[in-house]
């Protein structure tokens, strides 16, 4: 089957709503990402929610990040 859509591959294949339950939004340097809790208690970037460019340039998903530095959107 092929797909024809400008909709990420995520979205439309979803994986267990477990997995989504480990992610939280955050600011890290006034930046907005989405991360994800690994075992050693460190966030990982998942996804930014930037719209400038500039970001894309210096994160990068897999990225990780220390639990001090970010700031947690309620």
């Amino acid at each position: 089957m092929i797909l024809h859509t400008v909709v990420s591959p995520f979205i439309i294949f979803q994986t267990d709503e477990s997995a989504y339950k480990k992610q939280r939004t955050v600011y890290y340097h006034g930046i907005p990402l989405l991360v994800q809790q690994t075992e050693t208690n460190e966030y990982e970037i998942v996804r930014l929610l930037s719209s400038d460019p500039q970001h894309y340039l210096t994160y990068e998903p897999g990225t990780k990040l220390c639990a001090t530095s970010l700031q947690f959107m309620v």
